[in-house]
This record gives structure tokens, sequence and C-alpha cells, in this order.
């Protein structure tokens, strides 16, 4: 930072008036300004975290409950369609095995969804928002391990838990946020799983529709076997796909309120025959509850039982939308609607149909629909097609939420996001990623035809994505939570193992089908990582060649520029500078407009920043040049520019902002006077006698200096404002530089430009006034 810069206050916090400006206020305020002399302190600010959301009120609470039963639990909720089936591909060979795997099935729902996910990964929320990315940003945020500078180097070292007493847990987490961020490759590695996560999870928002859909349309056949062949079901699931992505852009509020209400009479129906079933067939199947059962099944079938375990992890299909969803709603909504609706339903309904198969071995293959009670089938095969249709949808709407997380954090291309609620911030659609999602479900229906084959892809991405929220969360325990260190271990002993198993079983049908979650995922991986890559080149290559101050004004200086009237706006991503497009510019148009403002859009690793901290303002000193630095500060559920004019609160906040500079450097400027005339005083011993007198006159020329100032630098604004705004947009062509490696060139030359070519632009994100948008051309050789 240059002497000839002032430090600049936090401007939210200056007051107006110049009589609530007390002496001691002024003093701290200078000191503040010394401790901060080597950082630049826009930079600075710029990195504070808002507070998280306020509670929300019991009656919304209830209302959010009430739709998350429509939106997060139809994925799990249709589990019964295919769990058993999926379960015993050749026929179950013992009676005894039913019990093992309804035990099985038991602590699974019990351990997973119930204990981890609702009540421990939930608390890793990032101010009420989850996902892979969000947990990942959680992190960001307790140590700096993100791969985008948006500090000074000086601040990399900056840890708030160094200050707290030196206990063991403590220094645990100081340990192991000191090895995080000492580390390239831990950085590399954590933004590595965290993009694969997200893209497994994708892949599972691509086989949730196809595998529950084909399963509810396939019940058919116990009716009408010789009517409705494999072809004729088949499309009848693509039409029924093809209707659930159209319904998407009406967005989660509307969808939960139209869903929930089947949701819960597929609950009540589906707990009801269990229960039906469990008196009628075979009540002794309570004693699955005793996990001996389990071991005994293993013992029975070793390697057939330890390969089963891919058809009884599909009991827990969605679970990840329990924390993916949480954004669309509340974490206490989640909870409520788990604990009193979904898991006593499921436990019965899954406790039915064990019932059923003690006295029916013959129909695993069919179980759901052989054991629905003959006067009640239709209804339930009408319920059963409707709770597979909505089941997708937790899927979907999380595949909606980490997709516009991953894209505030640098890591996705621009893609279009919609604010389908103005309740809860959210709940969003991407129409692009819908219809692809639309497109890659049908060809998946299309080509697999058969739910046995879907069922192995889908377990994969399933317990993948669960197996890695798990490490995330160990290292939240740890660094941030603190947790005993005796938790942690039987956390990871305990759930980990569990998952582990899983996913060694799941894997096991790799060559089966299960290869698709993760070729979709690769390709995702591949778009994901490219973007990111480059995204990071060209910040560090504006953070390399960014214009000084000094360069501003030598700039202007020596080449006599004219200073046309009016408000010129350069829009940028560089946080810490002028970008170098302004030098760009200056060497091809002969004149300035007479105000500049150069905005910065920053993502923080954080759900939402509140409007009135959203703008962080520096004057590029000398004033007389009239340069504005400006930071945007957006959370990754954030609207950009939607039903808002940038453009005007822009210019009322650059107006507030110019009051409060002048305010503060009046009273900077007066406390030094009243300073040196109290020393003058003291030294004559008249300091009690006459310094109220003192003060009041003092306060008198502060007030008649700041209006005349004041008045004068907002004359300034007004008149650039009539004459006009323009918005200039830096068009940047990125190519390798010279003597680049081959993929290198690829990546940057051919992959990033296709992207970039067939995506949304810059201004169409942020809604740039075309009629007074000026584009400014720069060639970036990365």
């Amino acid at each position: 930072m240059t002497s000839s810069e002032h430090i600049l206050p936090e401007s939210n916090n200056i007051e107006t008036s110049l009589d609530e400006v007390p002496l001691q206020q002024l003093t701290e305020k200078k000191l503040s300004c010394q401790n901060l002399k080597r950082y630049d302190s826009l930079d600075f600010e710029s990195s504070r975290v808002p507070d998280a959301k306020k509670a929300a009120k019991w009656s919304v609470i209830l209302q959010l409950a009430f739709q998350s039963i429509g939106v997060v639990y139809g994925d799990i909720g249709t589990s019964p369609l295919y769990v058993y089936s999926s379960t015993f591909l050749n026929g179950i060979k013992h009676e005894d095995d039913i019990l093992g795997v309804l035990s099985l099935i038991f602590y699974t729902i019990t351990l997973i969804p119930l204990i981890k996910y609702v009540f421990i990964v939930l608390r890793a929320n990032d101010n009420g928002d989850g996902g892979t990315f969000a947990i990942y940003s959680l992190i960001c945020r307790y140590a700096k391990v993100g791969l985008i500078p948006s500090q000074e180097a000086e601040d990399r070292d900056v840890s708030t838990f160094k200050l707290e007493l030196p206990d063991n847990r403590t220094r645990r987490a100081s340990k192991l946020k000191s090895m995080l961020e000492n580390n390239e490759f831990a950085k590399f590695f954590m933004l590595f799983a965290t993009m694969l996560g997200t893209s497994m999870v994708i892949g599972d928002g691509v086989l949730t529709p196809c595998m529950s859909v084909l399963s509810a349309v396939g019940g058919i056949k116990e009716a009408a076997p010789k009517a409705m062949t494999e072809e004729r079901i088949i499309w009848i699931s693509v039409a029924i796909l093809v209707l659930l992505f159209t319904f998407q852009r009406y967005g989660t509020d509307k969808v939960g309120y139209a869903f929930a209400p089947i949701i819960c009479v597929w609950f009540s129906l589906n707990a009801a025959i269990g229960l039906y079933n469990f008196v009628k067939y075979d009540p002794t199947v309570v004693k699955a509850i005793n996990p001996k059962y389990i071991i005994d099944y293993f013992k029975r079938n070793k390697k057939d039982a330890w390969i089963s375990l891919g058809g009884i992890v599909l009991s827990i299909t969605g679970t990840e939308a329990l924390f993916a969803d949480v954004g669309h709603f509340t974490v206490r909504s989640i909870q409520i609607s788990m604990c009193f609706v979904t898991y006593p339903a499921l436990i019965l309904t899954y406790t039915g149909q064990s019932s059923f198969l003690r006295k029916n071995t013959d129909n695993v293959s069919e179980t759901f629909f052989k054991s629905i009670p003959h006067g009640i089938y239709w209804p339930m095969y009408v319920m059963a097609v409707f709770a597979a249709i909505i089941a997708s949808q937790a899927m979907i709407s999380g595949t909606f939420a980490i997709i516009q997380q991953s894209l505030a954090l640098g890591c996705f291309p621009r893609v279009k996001i919609v604010h389908t609620s103005t309740k809860h911030h959210g709940q969003v659609y991407i129409p692009e990623i819908n219809y692809l999602l639309m497109l890659a479900c049908v060809v998946v229906t299309l080509a697999f035809k058969t739910t046995g084959k879907i069922g192995n892809a889908y377990g994969i991405a399933v317990v993948f994505v669960m197996t890695l929220t798990s490490s995330f969360l160990i290292l939240v325990m740890i660094m941030i939570w603190k947790t005993h260190i005796l938790l942690i271990i039987a956390y990871a002993l305990i759930i980990g193992s569990v998952e582990l198993i899983y996913l060694s079983s799941v894997l096991y049908k790799f060559n089966q089908g299960g290869y698709l979650p993760l070729a979709f995922a690769m390709f995702l991986m591949f778009i994901m990582c490219v973007w990111n890559y480059v995204y990071r080149k060209k910040y560090y290559f504006e953070l390399d060649h960014k214009i000084s101050p000094e360069k501003v004004k030598e700039t202007i200086d020596e080449t006599n520029f004219h200073r046309l009237p009016g408000l010129a706006i350069f829009y940028s991503e560089l946080v810490h500078g002028i970008p170098p497009i302004f030098k760009h510019y200056v060497a091809n148009v002969p004149c300035l407009h007479s105000i500049l403002v150069f905005v910065s859009f920053k993502s923080l690793p954080i759900s939402k920043v509140p409007v009135e901290e959203r703008f962080l303002f520096r004057w590029v000193q000398p004033s007389d040049l009239y340069v504005f630095r400006c930071v945007v500060r957006y959370g990754y559920n954030d609207v950009r520019h939607e039903q808002e004019d940038f453009e005007k609160i822009l210019v009322e906040r650059v107006k507030e902002f110019i009051r409060e500079y002048c305010l503060f450097s009046i009273a900077i400027k007066s406390h030094r006077q009243s300073i040196e005339k109290v020393k003058e005083l003291e030294n004559i011993g008249a300091m009690k006698a006459v310094e109220k007198e003192e003060v009041e006159i003092i306060k008198g020329e502060k007030e008649e200096d700041f209006a005349s100032l004041v008045e004068k630098e907002m004359e300034v604004v007004d008149q650039a404002c009539r004459v006009g705004v323009v918005h200039l947009v830096g068009e940047h062509e990125v190519i390798a530089s010279i003597g680049s490696g081959i993929v290198k060139k690829v990546i940057i030359n051919y992959a990033y430009n296709f992207l970039k070519r067939n995506l949304r632009q810059s201004n169409k994100v942020f809604d740039i006034p075309h009629k007074r948008m000026l584009k400014v051309g720069m060639t970036y050789e990365l």
C-alpha cells in the first residue's frame, strides 16, 4: 500500500451526524487505521463474512417441513419398490435371510439417513445451505484453502482460532488447518474431490428419475402382463420423464406444495399396508432388530451376502438430498419431517414386506406389488406412479442448488439462475441444466431398459457421495467444531466403515452398469476442471498485470486525456486493483469520462451477503481524478441483478460513500486540531475552563466544512449522471502463451473457448443494458 492512498473506514460504521462522532471514537479509528497500514482496506474488508440467516418462526418451519416431504423424500420413499427384488437377485435361499436383510435395512436407515445426515451432517450447513460445495465453502471460510487469492498475502496466516486458549482440541485444529493452508496438493485435492462429489450427485440426479419411474410403471405387468410389453413400459416412462422436467420451471415452492400431499398419502398407505402385512403374515419378524441375524446372514451366504449389499444400499437412495436440498428449506424442517413422517413409514413398510416374504418367498421379484391387498391394487399403482415422478424431484432440486454454488465459486460455466421463490432464497431453477438432465434421463432409460442394470449404476453414485461427505465432515469436526477426538474416532469407525463396506460392494458391479455414473462424472469433471483452471489463470494474469493508482495518475497526466462529462463503469473480477483492461482502453481511446468506477464482483464462500454490506468503495488518489474502486460481494445463493436496478443502487452507494469519506476526512482533521489545542491548553493549565467552548467551536467549523465539501462533490456526481452512464465490459480472448505444452493449448484454446462461445456472456449474466454497453477487447496469453 502506498503512502499517497488514504485508509478509509468501514462505510457502514460511520455516523452521518457530527455530534455522534466522539473524540474517543475518532482516536480509535485513527489507531485502527494505523494498525491496518500494511493492508489494502478494501481487500481486507471484502473478505469479511456477514452474519448467518435469522431463525425462522415455527409456523414457517412447519410449512417448510410439509413442503420438504414432497421435494426431499420422494427418492428414499419409493425405494420399497425395488429394494428386496434388487437384493435377492437369485431368489431367497434360506428363510432367515429375510430377517438378516431386514435387520441390515433397519440399521442402515437408522445409521445413515437418520443419525448421520439428520442429526450430524445437517449441522455442517453453510448458513442454511447444504451440498458438497456448501461444506467445501464452509471449510474455506475457516482455512485459507481456496485457490483464488481474495486477500493480501499478509492475511493468509491470520487465523481466528489461534487466538483461543491452547487446549488439545484447538492445537489439533490449528495443526490440521496449517497443514491444509501450506500444502498446495491438499488444496487442489480438496477442490478436485468437491467437484467429483458434485458430479456424482448430478449423476444421481440423472439415474433417480430413470430408476423410480421404470419401477413404478413396470408394476402394471402384475395386472396386465400381456397388454404391457417391455417396449411400451419404456416409452410410457420416457413420456412421464419429459413431463416431469417440463414441470420444473414452476419452481420448488409450487412443486413442493403440489407433491407434498401425494407423498404424505404415499407414506400413509405404505405404512398401513406394512402394518397389515406384519399382522397378517408373520409378526415375529420384529426380532430382526437383533443384529445377530446380520452375522448369521453373512455366515450362510458369504460372498453373495456381500454382493447383495448393493441392493440393500438402494434403501437409502436420495439421502444426500437431505443435505443438498436443505437450502430450499431449513435444518429444523428437514429434521421434523424425517423423524415424524419418513422414518416411521419406511420402517413399517420394509417390516411388512419382510413379513409377506416369510410366507411368499417365490414373489421376491415383485415384492412391492405382490404384497398389496387386491382391493387397493389400482389405487396403489396410481400412487406409485405419482410417487416415482415425485421421487425424481429431490435430486433434481439438489442438482440445481449445487450447480448454483459451483458457479459462484468459479467451478462451472455461466448458466442462467432463476430464483423461483421470493420467500425462500435457496429455491432456484436452471433452464440449461434442466433440459440436459431430461435428455440424459431419456437416453439412459432407452439404453438400459431395466431397473436391474440401472440399479447397479445407481448404488455407486449414492455411496460415493456419502463417503465424500463423511470425509469432509471429519475435517469440519476437527477444525471448526473442535469435536472431542473420541467422538471423531467413533464416527469414523462406525459410520465410515459401514459406508466403505457398501462402496466396496457396489464397485463389484462396475462392469454391469456401474461405470455409467463414473463416466458421467468424468464428463462433468472435465468441464468443471477446464473452467476452473482457466478461471484461476485469468485471475492471476490480471493480478500480475494490474494497474497501480500511481500508474493511473501517471497515465492521465502524461497523455493529457480529455475528461468527458459522464460516469463510466468498468466491470472486472479482479478484487486487488485496477484491471489491465483499463490500460488497453486508454491506449486506444483518447478520452475518459469525468467519473470512473472500477466494479469487481466477488463471490464469498457463504450463501448470502446482506444488501447493506454488499458494496465496498475506495477512492483512488488523488481525489480530483474521481476514480473509484468498488467490490460488490455476493454469496453463492444471492440473486444477481434480478428485480433490482444495479446502476441506480451503485450511484446511490457512491454518493453515500463520498459523504462518509468527506465526513471522516474532516473529522480526522478536526480531531488533530483538537489534540493540538488540548495540549496547548494543558501547558498553560487552562484546559477545564475553556474545554467546552473550544469543542463547540471545533464542531461548528466541522459542520460548515462538511456541508460545503459534500455539496461540491455531490454536484460533480449528479452532473455526471445527468449526462449518462456507460458500462464498459472486457471482452477477453484467452489463448495459451507461446511455448505452452500441447495439453495446455487444448484446454485453453479449444475446450475453454468452446464452452465460452456456447454459454452465456458476462453482460447477460449481469443484465447490463445493451444500449449503454461498450465492449473492450483484449487478448490474455496465459
